[in-house]
């Protein structure tokens, strides 16, 4: 794949440092339970272009061998060596755990430049939230594996400095405003940043992490995690394993769910999205949007997929995140402040079920971790997890009763 980067210019990256998620029922309009501060309303049926598979279980499949060994827990803490506290998985290299996380914020807005993204489907933890303007990006943490290349990376806003505090992470970003970025370069990762300089290009190197690639006239900027990690290494950042437990991983289904196929995720007629539950790969398959839709029945989706590999973004565990939202700086130069502390109510997809649950953030450093009501941790299945972080005032919808809906509204 890297045979296909165009030349571009040199650069020199700079690591800044400074002081400083029988008949058929009708739709239900009841409010949502566990009293979530969203409101329940009834939606048309939003488009889509594929009918979920529903496979039936063969008499084969019902039988349970009495010697089938119990699945392992882990988490919240105590992970055992070579199990990844973000995943819950055994990773195929162990000293890939013994180094911090490495955020890439990155973007796919406009269409025609930015997609298919790079790396996305590789990244252990994404969190896809509001950004200004009608857009959202993606927050991606990569430590269970590396990316070749990740991007396209663009700037950073307010949100990424709670972000990179609860997973203690190196950060790569392609600048702020100024008012975020003096955030960033007085808080105590400031050290742990990673800027681009002067332009180089493409393979990126321990010397020079972040590179250009320009496919089609965009000069996009990308970036190498190995690279990034040994970057900050020869810069005396101090790049080793951190306590990340809070997770709590259990790949069998818990009781209490509802089934539900497929989710809706709607910021604005310029960005919005679908998972949608594969029962073959027990994944949400990620679909995104194709065209400017001015209503639900104009929105128009595409499989979401990653460029390094060919394949569609998937993943195991997909939470949306109800948070309070509040306008930092008022459009046209719109700051947003996303408040993700403390706790706040969550709904947890996994195994093509529903729940609804709690989120948990209780200090700076703490990783982000469901609970169930009654304050038990609430398990993830093992593998990767998306975050959609949507506001209070957000519009919650089920168009049928296996299908979820979620309008973004500030705040």
């Amino acid at each position: 794949m890297l045979k296909r980067i165009m030349p571009g210019l040199l650069m020199l990256l700079l690591l800044v440092a400074c002081g400083q998620n029988g008949p058929t029922p009708a739709p239900s309009t009841e409010p949502i339970p566990l009293e979530a501060t969203l409101t329940l309303e009834a939606s048309p049926l939003p488009p889509t272009e594929t009918a979920t598979p529903t496979i039936e279980p063969t008499a084969t499949e019902a039988l349970i061998p009495t010697n089938t060994p119990l699945p392992v827990v882990y988490g919240p803490a105590d992970f055992p060596a070579g199990v990844n506290p973000l995943t819950g998985l055994l990773v195929a290299d162990p000293d890939l755990l013994d180094r911090r996380p490495i955020a890439v914020k990155i973007n796919i807005v406009p269409r025609y430049l930015y997609r298919p993204p790079f790396g996305l489907s590789l990244a252990d933890i994404v969190i896809n939230y509001y950004h200004n303007a009608g857009y959202s990006r993606f927050f991606a943490l990569f430590y269970g594996n590396d990316a070749e290349l990740a991007g396209p990376i663009r700037s950073g806003r307010l949100l990424d400095h709670e972000l990179v505090q609860m997973y203690q992470s190196l950060f790569a970003y392609g600048s702020a405003d100024a008012i975020i970025n003096e955030r960033f370069f007085n808080a105590s990762y400031s050290d742990r940043l990673i800027l681009e300089g002067t332009r180089t290009d493409c393979p990126p190197t321990s010397t020079a992490p972040l590179c250009r690639y320009d496919p089609s006239g965009g000069d996009i900027l990308l970036g190498g995690t190995s690279e990034m990690s040994a970057y900050a290494v020869s810069h005396g950042v101090v790049n080793t394993q951190q306590n990340l437990d809070g997770m709590t991983f259990d790949s069998i289904m818990p009781a209490g769910g509802t089934p539900v196929s497929q989710v809706f995720v709607h910021f604005s007629s310029d960005d919005y999205s679908r998972w949608e539950y594969d029962p073959s790969s027990g994944r949400y398959l990620r679909f995104q949007d194709d065209v400017l839709a001015t209503s639900v029945q104009a929105e128009e989706y595409v499989p979401l997929v990653d460029r390094l590999n060919d394949q569609q973004v998937a993943t195991d565990n997909v939470v949306v995140l109800v948070a309070r939202h509040e306008f930092y700086q008022q459009p046209p130069n719109e700051i947003i402040e996303i408040y993700l502390s403390g706790s706040g109510t969550a709904y947890a997809y996994r195994d093509g079920q529903m729940y609804t649950v709690n989120w948990n953030r209780p200090t700076t450093n703490s990783v982000i971790f469901l609970t169930n009501p009654d304050g038990s941790p609430f398990p993830y299945h093992p593998g990767t997890t998306w975050y959609q972080v949507v506001g209070e005032s957000t519009l919650a919808s089920q168009p049928d009763p296996d299908i979820w809906r979620f309008d973004f509204r500030i705040p």
